[in-house]
């Protein structure tokens, strides 16, 4: 997809989303308005990761896969320096899709239990939305493989239930450039919030001066800003 076409996609779906923000919410329903205008906080989030698993990933053609695993795994680099708790669910493993990437396991914390599923929707898992709510944190990231599916299901119907809603385009993937469009088009109207991988991680550390900045930003791992701490340390008294 070429950065014209990235761009107008999303300024439609800004208008479509403004559009949205007017309709009628249900009963219970997190108001969108609020959800955007709202940051997000560390000791707020939980980050859901949906079916990062090896055979959805050779069918990503949206963007490179290298790409994909690296903004996926700097996520979960991020979110666990600012001591994010993070569930992970998977379906098909054994038959279908295959396991979670390899690289995504390493960074999961000792212990960690992937919970295996068969709804298509993660959030129709009871275990899943148990696993979630027992955090006891409302704003509720997701990145998940594919877009249109995995990630926008559950985040629309979390939404629903009351839940602040963000997914991390850059660290979920899909398999065409239709699908993207659409799967953009149908989250911003229901009033989930669409932000990248490394914007996500900045918001939640808050503040330079927090002791976990340094981790953070190595764990986001973004060219530009290693290009700065080398420029920093060429100026830096001898």
């Amino acid at each position: 997809m070429t950065d014209v076409t990235r761009r107008g996609l999303l300024g439609m779906a800004a208008a479509t989303g403004a559009v949205a923000l007017g309709a009628p919410q249900a009963l219970g329903a997190t108001d969108p308005a609020r959800s955007f205008q709202r940051l997000l906080s560390a000791e707020n989030a939980v980050l859901l990761l949906v079916d990062q698993q090896v055979g959805l990933y050779t069918g990503v053609r949206d963007r490179p896969v290298g790409e994909l695993k690296h903004n996926v795994v700097a996520l979960t680099r991020a979110v666990k320096r600012l001591g994010v708790p993070i569930v992970t669910t998977a379906t098909g493993i054994r038959n279908q899709w295959g396991p979670v990437i390899p690289e995504l396991v390493a960074e999961l914390p000792a212990g960690h239990q992937t919970i295996e599923r068969t709804v298509i929707n993660a959030w129709r898992d009871e275990r899943v939305r148990d696993a979630v709510r027992k955090t006891g944190r409302r704003q509720l990231l997701i990145a998940g493989v594919s877009l249109e599916v995995c990630a926008a299901f559950p985040a629309i119907s979390a939404l629903a239930d009351g839940f602040e809603t963000f997914v991390a385009v850059d660290a979920s993937g899909t398999f065409s450039e239709a699908k993207y469009q659409t799967g953009l088009l149908r989250m911003t109207q229901a009033g989930v919030v669409l932000s990248d991988y490394a914007t996500i991680g900045v918001e939640l550390l808050g503040d330079n001066a927090n002791p976990a900045a340094h981790d953070v930003y190595t764990a986001l791992d973004l060219p530009f800003a290693t290009l700065v701490g080398q420029l920093a340390a060429a100026f830096r008294p001898k």
